[in-house]
């Protein structure tokens, strides 16, 4: 049984290190980190997932972005130790933040990721919107939290600020 929650400062070399156990040695080499570079999180989307003794399980963070100027909310890195996986934690700590996001009263969110996993969560194809390089333009999803979020929306993503 795990527990989420919003992380907080002490959760956060906790995190970095499921996220460096999680993923490949050059994860902050994507493109999708350039995005981040000097940029917080949107904290109240930056979730962990513990279990009854305190053990991460899971985290989810994400970031604000823009495309043509509107802003749009880049979701991940999300990670679940491997002792959790296949219990349905991802798909939790996902559906918790996107209905956190729109309850927020943001508009849309952006990923780089595998289509036939996130689709379950509302995510398809983008057609008219490029990640920075090196980017596979088949891995570009979005899910519209607010009707029409994505209507007439194109153009490169692009860090805040």
């Amino acid at each position: 049984m795990f527990t989420l929650s919003q992380e907080t400062a002490e959760d956060w070399w906790d995190v970095e290190a499921l996220f460096d156990l999680s993923f490949a040695p050059g994860r902050s080499a994507l493109s999708s980190y350039r995005l981040r570079e000097d940029v917080d999180p949107v904290s109240e989307l930056c979730r962990v997932a513990r279990d009854d003794q305190g053990i991460l399980g899971g985290a989810i963070r994400y970031w604000p972005v823009q495309i043509s100027g509107q802003p749009t909310l880049l979701l991940g890195p999300v990670a679940v130790h491997p002792t959790a996986q296949g219990e349905g934690l991802g798909g939790a700590l996902i559906r918790d933040t996107l209905a956190r996001a729109r309850d927020l009263g943001h508009h849309r969110v952006i990923l780089v990721g595998d289509a036939p996993y996130y689709s379950r969560f509302g995510f398809e194809k983008l057609q008219d919107v490029k990640m920075p390089p090196p980017t596979n333009p088949e891995r570009i999803l979005g899910c519209a939290l607010q009707p029409g979020a994505w209507q007439n929306l194109h153009g490169t993503v692009k860090p805040v600020g």
